[in-house]
C-alpha cells in the first residue's frame, strides 16, 4: 500500500496514535500538576506544574518507539505539534480543574 510507512502503519494511523497520545499525556499532566501544587498558596504559579508538563511532553518520544513510531523520522513540525498539542490540552485541563477547585 502507497501510505503505510516503513513499519507498516499507515500515515492516518501514526497520526491518530500520535494525536490521541498527546492528548492523554495534556490531560494526564493537568491532573499530575493538580495534584503536586494541590497544597500550595497559588497553584497556577508554582513552577512545580510546569515541570509536570515538561516531564509529559518529554516522555512521549520513548512511548512512540515503544508503540513502533519511528522518532528519527519526526520533523521538527511533528516534534512542535506534540509539545504544543499536550500543552494545549494540559493548559485547558488544568484551568478547568483549578477553577473548579477539584
Amino acid at each position: 500500500m502507497a501510505t503505510e510507512t516503513a513499519d507498516g502503519m499507515s500515515s492516518h494511523m501514526r497520526g491518530l496514535t500520535v494525536t490521541t497520545l498527546t492528548a492523554v499525556a495534556g490531560i494526564a499532566a493537568a491532573f499530575g500538576s493538580n495534584a503536586l501544587t494541590a497544597t500550595s498558596q497559588v497553584p497556577a504559579k508554582d513552577p512545580q506544574g510546569i515541570l509536570v508538563l515538561a516531564v509529559a511532553i518529554a516522555a512521549q518520544f520513548p512511548i512512540l518507539r515503544v508503540i513502533g513510531i519511528d522518532t528519527d523520522d519526526l520533523s521538527a513540525k511533528d516534534v512542535l505539534y506534540i509539545g504544543f498539542m499536550t500543552f494545549s490540552l494540559w493548559f485547558v485541563s488544568w484551568g478547568i480543574l483549578l477553577t473548579t477547585g477539584a
